[in-house]
């Protein structure tokens, strides 16, 4: 189990493009990613830039799918489907490297 600090929130953003199978598979793995391992409050907040194109140019995004983590900042970002749980972790900071 990963835990953050009491009272601390978890903010995530899936960035997608339409509703392809690549970013269904992001948003299934990050959602069973979160209800495995995330013991604190969290959000996530799915952005479709096939909708919004605009948002992508506040977080910098250069390709779909990407998660990124508003919250706790630092903002960390991770670019896949999220398949690799491992990986997912380390990157959110929420496992440390090794």
């Amino acid at each position: 189990m990963t835990t953050k600090k009491n009272g601390e929130e978890l903010e995530l953003r899936l960035y997608v493009a339409g509703q392809t199978p690549r970013a269904l598979a992001a948003f299934t793995n990050l959602k069973r990613i979160c209800e495995e391992h995330v013991t604190c409050k969290y959000r996530i907040e799915i952005i479709d830039l096939l909708k919004n194109p605009q948002l992508a140019k506040g977080d910098q995004i250069l390709a779909v799918p990407t998660l990124v983590r508003k919250l706790p900042v630092p903002v960390r970002k991770i670019i896949g489907d999220l398949s690799n749980t491992e990986r997912v972790l380390v990157g959110l900071d929420l496992r440390p490297r090794g």
